[in-house]
């Protein structure tokens, strides 16, 4: 069992959720310190500069199994370490301390406009 943060087009009743859905075993809500922009039609989280940025990304935390992270891989564009990837995959702990797991960030927000609710799904 893999456990994925995830706050945009993967979330339950998002428009990529049926990527994850097949391999999918749990789901919890969750928040992670962060900023949330937006790329298109998907947005992109960012983690936090500063260790007082007090910013949060509402989500979810998706158990999977190894062929879901894997199909999220393929979404996300992601081949691995030190490969060149659209998205960078890295251990998050959630705000409450409860959770923790895999999430895909953003290395370079410049020029993307904030979702400043920080939920994909308020925006």
């Amino acid at each position: 069992m893999i456990s994925v943060f995830v706050y945009g087009t993967l979330l339950v009743g998002e428009s990529n959720h049926y990527v994850v859905e097949p391999y999918l075993l749990s789901v919890k809500s969750g928040a992670v310190r962060g900023s949330l922009y937006q790329v298109g039609d998907y947005p992109a989280l960012a983690l936090p500069a500063e260790p007082d940025d007090e910013r949060t990304v509402i989500g979810e935390w998706l158990e999977v199994t190894e062929e879901g992270l894997r199909a999220m891989d393929i979404l996300e564009d992601y081949y691995g370490p030190g490969q060149t990837n659209e998205y960078e995959r890295v251990w998050i702990r959630d705000r409450n301390g409860l959770h923790e797991g895999w999430v895909y960030i953003w290395t370079d927000v410049s020029g993307l406009t904030e979702i400043t609710s920080g939920s994909w799904k308020a925006r």
